[in-house]
């Protein structure tokens, strides 16, 4: 007999993406509002993420929203109610959003936080429990407050953990008796591929970014990780703590050996060394090699190996869009992805931004990570970002509700392999500026917000055929255990 279990089905936007208000209410600069909207061309993904010192004080000259989507977002700061209503009738068991540490603390080294902010998120939280729906909380989601980054050196400042921590108290001090899931921090190894956006690391023009300070500015994170934990289980102790990573799924090109030990020293190094310190509490051992070779020294205190050891997480989680490729050649057409680039597997289709539909690489990787950490997982990232045409207020989106439907089939098979699945969380459950390419146009939700890439449209939200489509798949999922 097949075996399967009923889990959570959930939504998720991100503040940066989707609050917009970005001078309302005593919010600060942040780093994801100085990163300017580039017309899609080969390599535009990545200029929006290596930002040099020239393109952050560009930003600062500019007093509005210009081409600086972000700062804009799905204009959440003024349709919040609205949309709360809307998942509320999408049905969804679960919202995942997070919290703009500069909404809260606008230069983010306050010693009290900015009560403007407080009464924001006061509201967001006592309205979606109002609704009905559990609360999954990513404390930060990219954004830094742009002070730190200028004043401190971002994550590369020992500093950061303790103002996170006053930050992390006040969160829980707060909504703690909202909060059924919370990640310290979201894709916490989007630091080694993208520091500015994971650790607030500002680009020296013409050069590379030095791996020391990009790590030690990661091991940082997985203090202030432990230590968010520690504060969690006093002012919240029902919540459940995660570690959440971008998952790439790496296949090897060719059946070589040097391509399958590629595969796997890849996915050790991008994906599994995150979850290794934050699941199990402790540096894998495959790391000492590769910080040797790499000339990379970290300064790693007794106490911190202690508080990773003590506060490791409840669960893990991940995001997953696509699978990737691993070899040894460098003659192979290349394609993008999460954060990543990839070579082309030509057994696959690929979305309109060319990112590679593979539904079972996400059972893949559930079993990978299941697996490895023998701890609850949760999906708390996955769709399909692609052009949405309205017309006449109506938006048919066949293609997402296929992407959904043959992910979903795969969770089933993963659940029957005996991986312990927790839920499901749809990424831009609204549509949101897309992170990766800094567009409005690239749309991933089942309500349609509409704007274009410059901040131009009436911000009116419409509901998707998906939207219907997912409403109805999870009601009869429940009913499957009613």
């Amino acid at each position: 007999m097949k075996k399967t279990k009923d889990i959570l089905w959930g939504g998720a936007t991100a503040s940066s993406q989707y609050e917009g208000g970005y001078k309302e209410g005593g919010k600060g600069l942040d780093t994801q509002d100085c990163r300017p909207y580039l017309k899609r061309t080969s390599d535009a993904t990545t200029s929006t993420r290596l930002l040099t010192q020239d393109i952050i004080d560009e930003a600062k000259k500019c007093e509005g929203i210009g081409h600086y989507p972000f700062r804009q977002g799905s204009d959440g700061y003024h349709h919040i109610d609205e949309d709360i209503a809307l998942l509320k009738e999408l049905g969804i068991d679960i919202y995942r959003f997070s919290i703009s540490w500069a909404r809260l603390y606008p230069h983010g080294d306050e010693e009290t936080p900015n009560e403007e902010g407080i009464k924001f998120y006061d509201h967001i939280f006592k309205e979606v429990h109002k609704a009905g729906m559990k609360i999954f909380l990513t404390m930060n989601h990219y954004a830094v407050p742009l002070y730190l980054v200028e004043n401190y050196g971002g994550w590369t400042n020992r500093k950061l953990i303790e103002f996170y921590e006053r930050f992390a108290t006040v969160v829980f001090e707060n909504w703690g008796e909202y909060i059924d899931y919370f990640l310290p921090f979201n894709e916490i190894n989007a630091g080694y591929f993208s520091p500015y956006n994971g650790v607030g690391l500002v680009k020296e023009k013409d050069q590379p970014y030095n791996q020391t300070l990009v790590f030690q500015s990661l091991h940082h994170q997985f203090v202030a990780s432990a230590k968010t934990i520690k504060i969690a289980k006093k002012l919240s102790p029902k919540s459940q703590s995660g570690c959440m990573v971008a998952c790439f799924c790496y296949y090897p090109l060719t059946s070589t050996p040097e391509d399958n030990l590629k595969a796997v020293r890849d996915e050790e190094i991008h994906q599994w060394f995150a979850v290794d310190i934050l699941a199990n509490g402790h540096y894998p051992s495959y790391m000492d090699r590769f910080f040797r070779e790499n000339d990379i020294h970290l300064t790693v205190t007794e106490e911190d190996s202690e508080l990773l050891k003590k506060y490791t997480c409840d669960f893990v989680s991940f995001s997953y869009y696509s699978s990737s490729i691993a070899t040894c050649k460098e003659d192979g057409q290349q394609t993008a992805g999460n954060l990543v680039v990839s070579t082309k597997n030509p057994h696959l289709k690929a979305s309109d931004w060319g990112w590679q539909i593979d539904p079972v690489g996400l059972r893949i990787m559930l079993n990978k990570m299941y697996d490895r950490t023998q701890k609850p997982v949760f999906i708390c990232e996955n769709g399909l970002g692609a052009h949405d045409i309205m017309e006449d207020g109506l938006i048919h989106d066949p293609y997402r509700i296929d992407y959904l439907e043959q992910h979903f089939k795969q969770i089933d098979e993963a659940i029957d392999d005996g991986v312990d699945v927790i839920g499901y969380i749809m990424w831009g459950v609204i549509d949101i500026v897309s992170a990766g390419s800094c567009e409005m146009e690239k749309r991933y939700g089942v309500v349609y917000v509409d704007a274009n890439n410059l901040g131009q449209g009436t911000y009116k939200r419409y509901k998707k055929d998906s939207f219907k489509w997912y409403h109805d798949f999870i009601e009869n999922k429940h009913k499957q255990f009613n």
